[in-house]
């Protein structure tokens, strides 16, 4: 009798391990869970993906026209996935391409696997299938098409398709992957900016604009127009003082400078960096260090009607300075009050708004710095300058549901040891590991011969 219940036991505990891997096993087909060990989460969405998809208030659909035979619906679906555990009214349907050629010619439908995504009568197509290129696609969505942004041109200022070390060209390249078409803007050929024109950039002109190509400015500004000042240190306008007026922002005279630079390593005390931002909406939750080499302070000269605020300061030991400045001079430079030169903290970036004038829109833009090298291709890959000049497009173009996107990039891969903790690796796996292995063998052998 003992005997029989011991083997009535085993097989209901056999009986009961069936059962609960049948059970797995269906729920496995049921629910889908994924967990990623990896540093950062580098095998999940990443955080600015997972943004993106929060802005975007109710469903998208992708279709995808890949071929049937082969692995390739397969591999899109379980890519998509991965957006669709973050948004769950986000749907994939897949179209045999082969089905009806006619139709695929007339959509453009050229690459095995295209997706074409929908949202709210809107539609990007993608030819690619990796996250930055879906997550741009499903931003341009998120957007409602693309955005029109002017640079004025003709008088010197940064070519926003330049790759000269002062243009912009590496910087605007990427914002047309968010749904940002750059256009030349140069009043020898027009007399007004553009309708359509979403925002218009002056980008550091070297030459002073004619009076009808500044008078063209003041006009678009008046009018209601959005802007992005870029401006740089001289002594002069550049025929471009009734604009500053008309924004009741003054471009102060000088460098400015930093003597805490060198804790920095800075060597020039003309690059600026900064880590600490006021509080206003481009830099809220931004933590990133930014450098700025030659800056011009700005201050507020007058109300003119604009709500001002400063999102760009320097830091209690900057400066500026009236005197010129070169490398053999840049360790003996000293604050000299009485050439009249400014202490800081002084501003540099300020973001203005007011009750827009035209009745298309409610709220008018304008952002000014004092400084456009940060953004040009010598400086754009230093620290956050990037994610803060993609703060001030989406700012300015009104896109505030973008504006505090987590910054792109993937996290440092890269393995920084000294000398004294590459000797102690090196050793380790020299003599440290072969010594174990050889005392553990040792152990084993001697147990042996006494067994």
């Amino acid at each position: 009798m003992h005997r029989m219940l011991r083997r009535l036991d085993g097989w209901l505990f056999a009986l009961a391990l069936l059962l609960g891997v049948a059970a797995l096993g269906y729920l496995a087909t049921r629910y889908d869970y994924a967990a990623d060990w990896t540093s950062g989460g580098r095998a999940s969405l990443a955080p600015e993906s997972r943004a993106v998809l929060d802005t975007l208030k109710g469903p998208v659909e992708i279709v995808s026209y890949a071929n049937p035979q082969g692995d390739l619906r397969q591999t899109i679906a379980g890519f998509i996935r991965r957006y669709q555990r973050a948004k769950a009214d986000l749907t994939l349907r897949f179209v045999d391409p082969q089905q009806d050629p006619a139709a695929m010619r007339e959509q453009g439908i050229t690459v095995d696997g295209a997706l074409i995504l929908h949202y709210q009568g809107r539609e990007q197509r993608l030819d690619e299938l990796d996250e930055r290129s879906l997550t741009n696609a499903l931003e341009r969505l998120a957007r409602g098409g693309d955005r029109i942004v002017a640079f004025v041109t003709g008088d010197g200022e940064r070519r926003a398709d330049g790759k000269a070390n002062a243009d912009l060209g590496t910087f605007m390249t990427q914002l047309e992957g968010r749904g940002m078409r750059a256009v030349p803007l140069n009043f020898a050929q027009v007399t007004s900016v553009p309708e359509h024109t979403d925002l218009v950039v002056l980008a550091g002109p070297s030459l002073a604009l004619q009076p009808a190509a500044a008078k063209a400015l003041e006009d678009y500004v008046a009018n209601g127009g959005n802007l992005l000042w870029l401006t740089e240190p001289s002594n002069d306008d550049l025929g471009l003082g009734a604009l500053a007026k008309a924004l009741g922002v003054q471009v102060l005279p000088g460098v400015l400078v930093d003597g805490g630079g060198a804790a920095l390593g800075l060597k020039d005390p003309r690059v600026i960096a900064l880590g600490d931002y006021p509080a206003q909406a481009i830099t809220r939750g931004f933590n990133l260090t930014t450098v700025f080499p030659q800056v011009s302070a700005l201050a507020k000269a007058s109300n003119a009607g604009w709500n001002v605020q400063p999102f760009l300061r320097s830091s209690p030991q900057s400066w500026t300075e009236f005197k010129p400045i070169d490398n053999t001079q840049a360790s003996t430079i000293q604050y000299d009050a009485q050439a009249g030169e400014l202490k800081g903290p002084l501003d540099f970036g300020f973001a203005l708004s007011r009750l827009s004038p035209s009745p298309d829109k409610a709220e008018q833009r304008v952002v000014m710095v004092g400084d456009g090298d940060f953004l040009s291709n010598s400086f754009l890959g230093n620290g956050g300058n990037r994610a803060l000049g993609e703060r001030i497009f989406d700012w300015l173009l009104g896109d505030d549901a973008l504006v505090n996107l987590p910054p792109r990039g993937a996290p440092d891969r890269v393995l920084q040891l000294t000398q004294g903790q590459l000797n102690a690796v090196t050793m380790g796996f020299l003599l440290a590991l072969p010594l174990v292995l050889l005392l553990a063998g040792g152990f084993v052998a001697w147990r042996r011969r006494r067994a």
